[in-house]
C-alpha cells in the first residue's frame, strides 16, 4: 500500500536532512559580529533621510492600484492568444470575446481619466 509512496518520502527526508545540513554548517562555519555598518539600514547606497512611518499622498496608492489593475487585465491576453490558433473552429466568438474585453478595459480607463485619478495636484 506505501509502496508507491516510498520514493517521494526518501526524497522529503533528503530534503529536509538537507536543509539542516547546510543551515548546520553555515552556523558553524560563519563569523557574525554586529557592527553598527551591518546593523545600519541600506537602501541603495542613499542614507536614511526620514521615519519609515511617512506619510504617502493618496494619489500614490491609487496609480499603483490602477497599474496592477490594467497590467493584470492585459496578462489576461496571453492564454487568449495561445488558445486562439487551437480553437479555431470558434475563432469568431473569441475575437468579439476580446473586442469586449477591450471595451470594458477602455471605458474603465477613460472612466478614471474623467475622474482626474492621474493628476497629481
Amino acid at each position: 500500500m506505501l509502496q508507491p509512496y516510498v520514493p517521494l518520502l526518501i526524497l522529503i527526508v533528503f530534503v529536509v536532512a538537507n536543509a539542516a545540513l547546510i543551515l548546520g554548517v553555515s552556523h558553524l562555519f560563519s563569523t557574525y559580529r554586529r557592527t553598527p555598518t551591518k546593523v545600519a539600514a541600506y537602501e541603495s547606497g542613499i542614507p536614511v533621510l526620514g521615519d519609515a512611518r511617512e506619510r504617502f499622498s493618496i494619489k500614490f496608492y491609487l496609480v499603483a492600484m490602477l497599474f496592477i489593475i490594467f497590467d493584470i487585465e492585459t496578462v489576461f491576453m496571453i492564454p487568449w492568444a495561445v488558445a486562439f490558433r487551437q480553437l479555431s473552429e470558434i475563432s469568431g466568438l473569441l475575437i468579439v470575446e476580446m473586442f469586449v474585453f477591450i471595451a470594458v478595459l477602455g471605458v474603465g480607463y477613460v472612466y478614471i481619466w474623467k475622474r482626474g485619478a492621474f493628476e497629481w495636484d
